[in-house]
Parts: C-alpha cells; structure tokens; sequence
C-alpha cells in the first residue's frame, strides 16, 4: 500500500485558474475512488468567488498509486474562455499538481508525558482546591503541555488530559504539512506552463486525455470478477 501526499493549486494564478482547480479536483477524486484509491483532504483553501479553489492538499493511499500519478503530476492546462471577465482575450489557464514530501510522524508513547497533579481551579464542588484531581500533560520531545480538571477523578483527569494531548499532536502536524505546502506554493508561483500532463476544454470540462496503458478496465474487470458490482461502471 502507496502513501502519498499532493498539492492541487492555482499559485497566484487569477480567478479563472481557481475555478480549474475546483473542477480538476471533482476529476481527481472521481479517477482516484475509480482506481481503488482512497483520500483525505488535509487542507483546502477556498476561492475568491463561489465554487472556486485556490489550493488542496490530499493524502493519497492505495495500489500502484505512482503509476496512477504519473497520469497528474505537473501542469494542467484548461482552454476556454472566462465566465468571470467575458471580454478576456485569454483562453488557456493553468495549475499544477505537485506531489509534497510526506511528515515525519513520531510513533506517541505514554511513556514520553510527563504527569503533574495539581489542585483544581475556579468554582465548584467540594474538591476545588482541597484535592489533587486536576492533570497535566507534557509531550517531552515536542514540550507540548495541556491541563484537564474537568472531573473530580484524577484518573479521568489523565485520560481527558492524554486525549487532549494527542489532539494537540495531530494539529501540530497538519501546521507543518500546511507550512510546507505553503513553501512548496510559494516555489511555484508561477505555474510551469507548455506540455501540460492534462488538457481540459470548455465549460462542460471536457478532458482530452487518452488512457493508453488500458489499466482502468483491466480494474474494471477484475473488481467485476470479485463481484464488487458497485465499482464496476
């Protein structure tokens, strides 16, 4: 099973390559569940008009998930003319699909928090202030700290604490792959433009590409054989 993850974006393209990117992703999921390929969106920033998208991250996970890449990665040309300025002589639009490096997750551990007891804060009930039943948690390798004193149980205490924790950790990493992203955009402002990997046409979106490796029905048919009916058409 393939990992990866990719950035859909306009960079600093105007509105009309917002709106490619929100139709090249409806066209990427589509072909994505197609191939047995399941996603997560991680990030997505919204246009400036309605329907548009400026940037998407996703993360890819699936069988042979390089070869079916090789198909986006790069520049995606859309040739048309804008529904946003009528009178723009302009006719071709560009984005790009590019693939980020993927986070190095830490493994969490319970043995890398560090537990304090303290007295509970505020108003309420007879153990404020008299009882040790409020925990905090430190994540030692990142230095991350959080307080739960929602209960009169120190030990529920620690598992709210513990939940929080982990919370707080997978934040951290979606900022970091949002800051990535954010560098990897920044070193694309400009879109590459000539020899798109795709080409898209009119309003209806219509692809001209040609699938010639035949792979999606050689797919087609053996989710067919396996009785998967659903993913057959």
């Amino acid at each position: 099973m393939e990992e990866k993850i990719i950035q859909i974006t306009a960079g600093r393209g105007p509105l009309e390559c917002q709106w490619v990117v929100a139709k090249v992703l409806k066209t990427f999921l589509q072909e994505a569940t197609q191939a047995g390929i399941s996603y997560t969106i991680l990030s997505r920033e919204e246009g400036d008009a309605n329907l548009t998208v400026k940037s998407v991250t996703l993360q890819l996970k699936g069988k042979e998930l390089a070869s079916f890449l090789k198909s986006w990665l790069g520049t995606v040309c859309w040739v048309g003319k804008s529904t946003f300025r009528k009178f723009h002589e302009r006719s071709n639009w560009y984005i790009g699909v590019f693939e980020l490096d993927q986070l190095q997750r830490q493994p969490f551990s319970e043995r890398d928090v560090q537990f304090q007891t303290t007295r509970s804060q505020g108003n309420g009930g007879q153990n404020v202030n008299k009882v040790n039943s409020a925990v905090r948690a430190t994540h030692l390798p990142t230095g991350i700290s959080v307080f739960a004193q929602d209960s009169r149980s120190q030990l529920d205490n620690k598992k709210l604490a513990l939940a929080r924790l982990k919370e707080k950790l997978a934040e951290m990493e979606l900022q970091q792959l949002a800051e990535q992203a954010q560098s990897h955009w920044s070193n694309h402002t400009q879109v590459q433009r000539g020899n798109p990997v795709r080409t898209f046409k009119g309003t209806d979106f219509k692809s001209t590409y040609v699938e010639k490796s035949y792979k999606k029905e050689r797919a087609a048919a053996k989710r067919l054989c396996r009785g998967e009916w659903q993913f057959a058409y």
